[in-house]
């Protein structure tokens, strides 16, 4: 009886090693695993040192709130979507790729951004599409726009500031003009689009030159009916020539 418990045991404890073993083996460091078919909710790209470099995510697990990536507090008012951001080699956000299409009552609302932003700013170059209808309303509009943004603005001084002139814009709105006008020109705040290449909402396609404080300034494009014109406008957005003349 004693040598059957002792032979049982000896069994039992080297099964349990066998098994670790090979269950340890599997997660090995080096190597690869190759699937046909992986079902995940998120992943996050990381460097050996643990910074994150790329995030592909669904909508309930993309990052926005309280979570921090690299350290660094996200966008706390960023509607949750599927897709993917990048962090650059100081685990900076720099741009993304984030998507949506739904039904709704009366027709649909979809789009797509693909963005690359300024360093440890907002976004310099957009890859945009939206795609709504209501009722017998449709409206398309892509485009390529490239912006101009403040010099010296950061991620978290922008987050830092928006909250400012959130709780002033409820408070104050007068207090809130001028505050905002303020971080204008200390170029902490602001931006601008200054080209546009694309489909307006109005169907108009073609090129749109906008000045350093977003006015539209000058277009060339084929309009709804597919005739060509060429126009040109001063700071207040009136029409200072066109082609052709009628």
């Amino acid at each position: 009886m004693n040598k059957e418990l002792i032979f049982l045991r000896t069994f039992a404890f080297t099964a349990a090693i066998s098994s670790s073993f090979f269950f340890f083996s599997s997660f090995k460091e080096t190597g690869s695993q190759k699937f046909e078919t992986i079902d995940v909710q998120r992943i996050n790209i990381v460097e050996a040192d643990g910074t994150v470099k790329m995030i592909v995510t669904n909508a309930g697990l993309f990052p926005n709130g309280a979570e921090k990536i690299n350290g660094r507090n996200t966008n706390e008012d960023r509607k949750k979507r599927a897709g993917m951001l990048f962090f650059n080699e100081d685990g900076i956000e720099c741009g993304g790729l984030i998507y949506d299409g739904e039904k709704k009552e009366n027709g649909h609302s979809a789009g797509l951004s693909l963005t690359f932003d300024q360093y440890d700013g907002d976004q310099v170059m957009q890859l945009l599409t939206t795609d709504s209808q209501k009722g017998d309303q449709r409206y398309v509009s892509s485009s390529l726009v490239f912006n101009d943004r403040p010099a010296k603005e950061t991620q978290e001084k922008t987050r830092e500031i928006m909250q400012e002139l959130a709780e002033l814009r409820k408070s104050d709105p007068a207090a809130f003009k001028v505050k905002y006008a303020e971080y204008k020109d200390q170029e902490l705040l602001g931006g601008s689009p200054r080209i546009m290449l694309g489909k307006s909402r109005s169907q108009n396609n073609g090129l749109f030159l906008f000045d350093d404080q977003g006015m539209p300034r000058a277009m060339f494009y084929l309009d709804k009916d597919n005739n060509p014109k060429l126009e040109a406008f001063d700071e207040q957005g009136n029409v200072t020539g066109s082609w052709p003349e009628n």
